[in-house]
């Protein structure tokens, strides 16, 4: 079952804890921070695909039309 972004954002944040923490040994550094950069990538494609869906109204001469969000 797929994580939530939400989920998956509070995973990437407790990994940050335990790596700032400094208490993981070399080897369980490293495959923390393997799983956080996969998280990382996960939540950014995420993030780039709302993106994509999003629109914005935008009131031109009294009508209301949809236009592609960008951001900038």
């Amino acid at each position: 079952m797929k994580k939530s972004f939400e989920e998956q954002m509070e995973e990437l944040e407790k990994i940050v804890a335990e790596l700032e923490n400094g208490k993981l040994n070399l080897e369980d550094s490293v495959s923390k921070f393997e799983e956080g950069i996969k998280l990382s990538k996960n939540c950014s494609k995420e993030l780039e695909e709302a993106e994509r869906k999003i629109t914005m109204l935008v009131n031109k001469d009294g009508e209301m039309q949809e236009e592609d969000f960008e951001a900038e």
